[in-house]
């Protein structure tokens, strides 16, 4: 009996530990509940409160406003208007297959515009937004609207896009904008957050550079949804900030009449105020219509512009690079005049060639222009006496003074990323760069524009700018001076020795075109109100042989390719300067011919408009 009790209470020990620990257990796991319940609810509350908003809260995000571009008379040359799209959120799509094919019917998609859409749907995430069409017609987003009860996961949009209304003209000041890209949004900040499907950005030019200025901010639209994703009611909306309206100092009308010279022509037309650095006209020909990349370009406009010969992606007036034949002639009688190597009194002898250590160097004129004067020698641009003062020069004095006038450097800074510095070359330049020593006869055809040196056709209008002026620095803009900003701290310094100089070269290219035998005297204008100085230049695109000189064909008669560039440079009213140009026709041949008398045309419009530009000037004062 007592063994019997003893295992009782031993077995009721036992059941009272286990109930204890089990008891134990409970308590702990309870306590754990309840710490966690709490953690939850209180110490975590907020960041659930944020999860459960996430679910039941939607944000839309509009595309931002773009700022507009005027021309400096107020007109738009690129604006704005509401584009309509239609996107489509997979996700919240119910079944894809039937909404795709609903709208293929509604908006009458053809099966290549219908494939292009799956395309683009297999291409994104489940997440992402699905631009069905970007540039719907009111009747086609109107229909859609009238079906959207049958239509999950579908939004019409009102979005705004790009529109340049004057086309072609302002291409390569402006640039184009077109869909973002992932590079685009890497790169820039301001695009990724402002970023929307479909949203339109600067690609190149004006559009791409002063992107932060124009883009502007999103409106933002916040509403609640249902458990299944749809819309019950707008709790919020945020108007977002139109980006920056740029003015330009460009004038149209001035930029249309480059853009009609230019007409079937490959080249550059530039127009710049002397004093001021504004730039009235910059245009490079062949153009485009930038209208066409805004939603997309197809393939056949693509390929047309891409395989043009006369190359109308390329910006001529910043990214070309050509010999200035003579209308370096200025700048190589202006640097001999300021190193003390000529005077106006210093003659030389042509004959029609020079020869120089068995080399022949031709001039222009096959008998030779006689003895001729520095005046002269600009008038009738003979070869010959150039040659004889950048000999007596040396190529380095002349690339010194031909760099203070802005040669061999960039005009615009950053503001163009495609503008090119030109080569303004010097011993020490052929040393690095080629590992050779410099040529006497390098330096003779240098005098006349030839060999190494490369400039651009901005260059050349801001070089004529700067001699017009009597020798002051300018800045060129493009984009006009705003209240309050601080002009350059060495504008109008002096860049010449002796102001006298300046003078010589001013009117040695007068003589070349208003006086007999100069060469664009066929060009001048005797009213002395648009009467204008200049100095024709004539570039070699290929080395001309003993052979093609004993042809001497035509320009027509030589092939297309290997004609000369026709270039210009001139400045008026000759009696109180106030403009400068530079115009540049590629394969154009005789510079006398094909580029001068654009410039008669130019003159007589910049100078009739400056009165215009004047009284503009005058309001925009009394205004601030």
């Amino acid at each position: 009996m007592i063994s019997s009790s003893s295992e009782n209470v031993t077995k009721l020990n036992s059941i009272n530990r286990r109930m204890f620990i089990t008891s134990s257990l409970k308590f702990f796991v309870m306590i754990g509940l309840i710490s966690r319940l709490f953690f939850l609810q209180v110490k975590e509350n907020k960041k659930y409160l944020t999860l459960s908003d996430k679910n039941r809260i939607r944000e839309w995000k509009l595309a931002p406003v773009r700022g507009e571009f005027h021309d400096y008379f107020g007109n738009i040359i690129a604006g704005n208007f509401e584009a309509y799209q239609l996107h489509v959120i997979p996700e919240q799509v119910e079944d894809f297959r039937y909404v795709i094919y609903r709208l293929k019917d509604l908006l009458e998609l053809s099966d290549k515009e219908f494939k292009k859409v799956l395309k683009k749907k297999n291409e994104i995430k489940p997440w992402e937004t699905l631009i069905v069409s970007d540039n719907l017609n009111w009747k086609k987003f109107s229909k859609i609207n009238n079906h959207l009860y049958d239509l999950n996961g579908v939004k019409p949009v009102i979005s705004i896009s790009r529109n340049y209304p004057f086309k072609d003209n302002f291409t390569h000041i402006l640039g184009y904008v077109s869909q973002a890209n992932e590079m685009d949004i890497e790169k820039n900040e301001m695009i990724k957050k402002n970023f929307v499907p479909g949203l339109k950005v600067g690609k190149v030019g004006l559009e791409k550079s002063l992107e932060k200025k124009l883009i502007g901010t999103n409106d933002i639209e916040r509403y609640e949804v249902n458990a299944y994703g749809r819309r019950i009611s707008q709790l919020e909306f945020q108007k977002g900030e139109k980006g920056k309206t740029l003015k330009l100092t460009i004038d149209t009308k001035v930029q249309q009449l480059a853009n009609e010279l230019l007409k079937d022509k490959a080249g550059s037309i530039c127009v710049m105020d002397i004093y001021t650095g504004s730039i009235i006209a910059m245009h490079s020909s062949p153009s485009f219509d930038p209208n066409l990349f805004v939603f997309g370009i197809s393939q056949d406009d693509w390929q047309m512009i891409r395989n043009d010969p006369m190359k109308p992606l390329v910006n001529k007036t910043l990214q070309g690079n050509y010999s200035p034949g003579s209308t370096i002639k200025p700048i190589v009688a202006l640097s001999a005049l300021e190193n003390g190597i000529i005077n106006t009194n210093f003659t030389v002898k042509c004959t029609g060639k020079t020869e120089m250590y068995g080399q022949t160097y031709h001039c222009w004129k096959k008998k030779g222009h006689g003895f001729v004067s520095l005046r002269n020698a600009m008038k009738q641009s003979c070869d010959t006496y150039f040659y004889e003062i950048a000999r007596k020069l040396g190529v380095d004095k002349l690339s010194e003074t031909a760099k203070r006038f802005g040669l061999g450097k960039e005009v615009f800074g950053d503001l163009f990323d495609i503008e090119k510095k030109g080569l303004i070359p010097s011993t020490q330049w052929k040393k690095n760069a080629l590992g050779k020593g410099w040529l006497l006869g390098e330096t003779m055809i240098t005098g006349i524009g030839q060999g190494y040196i490369q400039t651009t056709p901005i260059q050349l209008c801001l070089m004529t700018a700067q001699i017009a002026n009597g020798g002051y620095k300018i800045y060129p803009k493009i984009i006009a001076k705003e209240e309050g900003e601080d002009e350059p701290e060495d504008k109008f310094i002096p860049l010449f020795k002796d102001s006298k100089n300046i003078k010589i070269v001013q009117d040695a290219m007068f003589g070349s075109t208003n006086e007999v035998m100069g060469t664009s005297y066929r060009s001048r204008i005797n009213d002395p109100k648009y009467q204008f100085a200049g100095k024709t230049g004539t570039a070699q695109v290929k080395k001309i042989t003993e052979q093609d000189r004993a042809l001497d064909l035509k320009t027509f008669e030589i092939p297309y390719e290997e004609r000369d560039h026709a270039l210009y440079i001139a400045f008026g009213p000759y009696k109180n300067p106030r403009y400068a140009l530079s115009i540049l026709v590629e394969h154009g041949g005789n510079g006398s011919t094909t580029a001068a008398p654009m410039a008669k045309k130019l003159f007589k419009l910049v100078i009739d408009r400056h009165s215009l530009r004047q009284l503009k000037d005058k309001k925009n004062y009394l205004e601030i």
